[in-house]
């Protein structure tokens, strides 16, 4: 014979006892992580880190220019020019298809071509050809790496310092400044390698071209 008080629902007050201490967990735990938790960090954040915090942003005057951590695509003859970008964009014409859009900071990414890529080797030879004509090298001259393939990011700020080497003739020359004054601005504007050892030396294109700028601003002022 079955024994129906067995299955009888537990008293209304023990389930009570159950939802309370949940949704008092539930609650505290958002304070914590969805509120505390993000106050704490980015007060901490801003209080001893406050450049990299707001973006490593470049400017003066609150007349922001970019991020030191995000390169851009200078193109003029007057500036000197980062590494190529892979970065693509949505075509205007077709919002289906994508087009190449250097340094397009929304859609950061790379080629993904590999190294026996047909298209890679056409593009890098392209990219050799332009970089020794539009600073008048040989055609033989050998070509710095990052001056011909791109990141891996697609956003590299830097470039290495034998690629700003071989454009400072150029940048001199079209300025009107004397070579040993734009690789003193390069050499004021190199950044060693991290903690001594990693990386290597490196300029920060943005930070060049402003230094450049405020370089020609100068000369204009002065009598």
């Amino acid at each position: 014979m079955i024994d129906n008080r067995s299955t009888s629902l537990a008293p209304a007050g023990n389930v009570r006892q159950l939802i309370r201490p949940a949704l008092v967990s539930a609650v505290l735990f958002m304070l914590l992580t969805g509120l505390a938790y993000p106050l704490a960090t980015t007060g901490l954040a801003q209080l001893l880190f406050p450049v990299q915090a707001g973006g490593s942003l470049i400017g003066h005057h609150d007349q922001w220019s970019g991020s030191a951590l995000i390169g851009q695509d200078f193109k003029q003859a007057r500036y000197f020019h980062p590494r190529p970008s892979a970065t693509t964009g949505t075509d205007p014409a077709n919002a289906s298809l994508t087009v190449d859009q250097p340094y397009n900071a929304a859609l950061s990414g790379a080629s993904n071509l590999g190294p026996t890529s047909k298209k890679l080797f056409d593009q890098v030879s392209a990219r050799a050809r332009a970089y020794r004509n539009e600073n008048h090298l040989a055609a033989a001259a050998l070509v710095p790496v990052d001056a011909v393939t791109a990141s891996a990011s697609g956003l590299d700020p830097d470039i290495s310092l034998a690629n700003a080497h071989l454009q400072v003739e150029r940048v001199a020359n079209v300025r009107g400044l004397s070579a040993p004054q734009v690789q003193a601005l390069v050499d004021k504007q190199t950044s060693p390698r991290q903690l001594g050892v990693l990386g290597e030396p490196r300029v920060n294109v943005l930070q060049l071209n402003l230094a450049l700028d405020a370089m020609a601003a100068r000369a204009v002022a002065t009598p």
